[in-house]
């Protein structure tokens, strides 16, 4: 059993992260944390969730339960992310980092990090959006530079990020497979009078509107047909349990940066 702690167990994905450990069978809620100073320091993380008691109290410093938990899952914010991992190096704890809006150094970090305790990075816990990479590259690789690619993802009002750590995944699949550096070819959002189309190019469309929980489409487009490969997310749900999932996998790997690939075996 992976006893997991959770960081920011009050907020929208926290809530749902501790449903989805309590709903695991190989997993266990060892611990819950808060903001510093927060209101709901000893609040029951279950009853936050809206679960029911699970007997864990949100506290405001992890360092204070350490005995508690092997793993913490985080989906939080990119400044407390890069606490998480001094933390963990000094105390040997696994990570799931689901936090997105990382800047290259933040993921630079993250990757040395791996070298002193096991984590998963992923920019997405999704078993369908990681199936979708290895799909996306086949087709790329098949259909060449014959076929325009468009990528449109949509999230809700108050994604803080654009765009999404997801769209920027696929788009850097679909350009190795094509042998494109998606930071030369990459083109967000259009306006004005363009000219035509690159033939090279990779765009981005970013739609953010009332509560839609995640959509990408990578639209490969050329003369007399198209073929749009689509994943929608319906519940936060679907990434915590990935996440959950990639915790329970964590529990007894050697030191390492592991994505979501290696939790479900498709490498």
């Amino acid at each position: 059993m992976t006893r997991v702690a959770i960081v920011g167990a009050s907020g929208r994905m926290g809530k749902v992260l501790v449903e989805a450990v309590a709903d695991n069978d190989d997993t266990h809620l060892g611990a819950a944390s808060v903001r510093s100073g927060s209101s709901l320091v000893g609040a029951d993380a279950g009853e936050l969730a809206g679960i029911g008691k699970q007997g864990v109290l949100c506290t405001d410093d992890l360092g204070s339960v350490l005995d508690e938990f092997d793993v913490i899952i985080d989906f939080t914010s990119p400044e407390t992310t890069m606490g998480l991992l001094d933390f963990c190096a000094e105390h040997q704890k696994a990570l799931v980092v689901g936090t997105t809006g990382l800047t290259e150094e933040q993921k630079a970090a993250i990757a040395v990090a791996g070298e002193k305790f096991p984590l998963v990075f992923a920019p997405n816990m999704s078993v369908g959006i990681n199936l979708l990479l290895n799909i996306l590259s086949l087709t790329a690789k098949t259909l060449g530079d014959d076929y325009d690619v468009e990528i449109i993802e949509a999230h809700h009002r108050f994604k803080k990020d654009a765009p999404s750590g997801t769209a920027l995944c696929l788009g850097e699949v679909v350009a190795d497979a094509l042998g494109r550096d998606l930071k030369e070819c990459a083109v967000y959002g259009r306006e004005g009078i363009t000219g035509e189309r690159d033939v090279k190019t990779i765009g981005f469309e970013t739609i953010r509107a009332g509560d839609v929980v995640g959509d990408h489409t990578v639209l490969f487009a050329t003369q007399g047909e198209r073929i749009e490969i689509t994943h929608k997310a319906s519940s936060r749900m679907t990434f915590a349990k990935g996440a959950v999932k990639a915790a329970a996998w964590l529990k007894g790997r050697e030191a390492g940066c592991y994505d979501m690939q290696d939790v479900l075996g498709l490498k």
